[in-house]
């Protein structure tokens, strides 16, 4: 449902102004991305910073302009060319896309944004994320960032709650300008000015364009009160053997033996519960002749949109 038109706010001028002067110049904010190269963008955004998003994504469009190109390889392709970035599982979730695309939509990925919502994979975040910058239309799109700068310039508080509310989604609503392009702008305006100044640990207020009308450095800045959010470990974690396992199949040219997946972790029975997720998730698939592979076929039960890998 579209969001309810509102009064001009006093926002929208200063955060769109710093905006065309800061923006950071990423390809698939340029007047050639096309509505696919915007949805691989923002599912591969998702929990991972844009420098690390920038060579795959390169790699992903030039492999695969159209989501028909990707939808015509086995999944295990998209498993493989997702290389380290991590939570693998979105590849699998783009290449559900991208067959949705295809067969539903001739090829083209969909402007309405109930289809956008329709696709497997695709969650609110993603459908607002593409109907806006993708199309131009009036979405309010809320990301970390976002809501980072918004409970700091309107709420006072340092950190956004560790779940997104309802709250929060109306405010951002709230905030967006009448006019679909100029919302769209806005949009992602808003989500630069936290990615570049109004970061998590060291804001740069000396720099923001809205620090006076900011509630929470006129307040002082006072220090968050509710729980920290803690980074996720990596060393000696499921995560990290799942990805020792996934590095060895992406690097095979064919189906892996056992005994090579059982040299890339001394933990027997840490490897042997990773390899089962892993299987049980469809990023692992037993080959025909023996031994695993990157699986082959698109796997056999639904994707689910928030368990990361």
């Amino acid at each position: 449902m579209p969001a309810p038109l509102s009064p001009p706010h006093p926002l929208h001028q200063e955060v769109l102004r710093w905006y065309a002067r800061n923006a950071r110049d990423l390809p698939w904010r340029s007047a050639e991305a096309t509505p696919w190269g915007v949805l691989v963008s923002e599912v591969m955004l998702q929990q991972t910073p844009v420098s690390r998003v920038l060579p795959v994504w390169r790699t992903w469009i030039g492999r695969w302009p159209a989501a028909a190109d990707l939808a015509a390889e086995a999944p295990g392709e998209a498993v493989r060319r997702w290389d380290r970035l991590g939570y693998p599982r979105r590849a699998l979730r783009l290449h559900a896309a991208a067959t949705a695309i295809r067969d539903r939509h001739a090829g083209a990925v969909p402007a309405d944004h109930a289809d956008l919502l329709a696709l497997p994979g695709v969650g609110a975040y993603t459908a607002a994320a593409v109907a806006a910058f993708a199309f131009g239309q009036r979405h309010a799109v809320v990301d970390t960032n976002v809501r980072r700068v918004h409970a700091r310039v309107v709420s006072g508080t340092a950190q956004p709650a560790p779940a997104l509310s309802a709250a929060e989604t109306a405010l951002a609503a709230s905030l967006l300008p009448n006019e679909a392009s100029v919302a769209a702008r806005w949009s992602v305006a808003v989500m630069e000015l936290g990615a570049l100044v109004c970061t998590a640990r060291s804001p740069a207020c000396g720099r923001c364009p809205v620090r006076e009308q900011c509630t929470w450095f006129r307040e002082g800045r006072p220090a968050h009160q509710g729980p920290l959010r803690r980074a996720q470990a990596w060393h000696g974690t499921d995560r990290q053997v799942r990805g020792r396992i996934l590095a060895v199949l992406r690097a095979a040219e064919g189906p892996v033996g056992q005994a090579v997946i059982d040299a890339c972790w001394d933990d027997d029975a840490q490897r042997r519960r990773c390899l089962h997720s892993l299987l049980v998730d469809g990023l692992v698939e037993p080959a025909p002749d023996g031994g695993l592979q990157l699986p082959a076929s698109a796997p056999a039960r639904p994707l689910g949109l928030g368990q990361p890998v």
